[in-house]
């Protein structure tokens, strides 16, 4: 699947399914030029994450919504959790072993740790 772009109107029928993979980027940065094909190519290799770019320029409410400071930055996001986030590119080794980590989550247990994270916040 090749990469999708993102927008605030279709983010939330995005973000909740499964693996996504967020791209924020702007056209004058550099970086974020040499990491997009790298992204790309990874989304022709995992065919059963999305893989989303969002426009810094363009989607100003998804970055601040974010806190999007530097870019590129990299989100992993699954089951509409926020599981990874760094600026920066990164090499394709670096991307595939996130992909592997992310797959590897046992999300029950980040759901239980985010329960009880709530229940402590509400008591204090």
């Amino acid at each position: 699947m090749a990469t999708i772009e993102v927008t605030e109107k279709t983010f939330n029928d995005i973000a909740d399914k499964g693996i996504v993979l967020l791209d924020f980027w702007a056209e004058w940065c550099p970086p974020c030029k040499k990491f997009g094909p790298i992204f790309e190519q990874a989304s022709e290799k995992h065919e059963d994450i999305t893989f989303g770019k969002i426009d810094t320029d363009a989607e100003q409410g998804l970055a601040q919504g974010f806190d999007i400071t530097s870019i590129p930055t990299l989100m992993a996001i699954r089951d509409g959790i926020v599981v990874f986030a760094q600026a920066g590119a990164i090499p394709a080794p670096a991307l595939e072993d996130l992909i592997r980590q992310v797959r590897a989550l046992d999300m029950d247990a980040i759901r239980a740790e985010l329960n009880e994270e709530l229940k402590n916040a509400q008591k204090n």
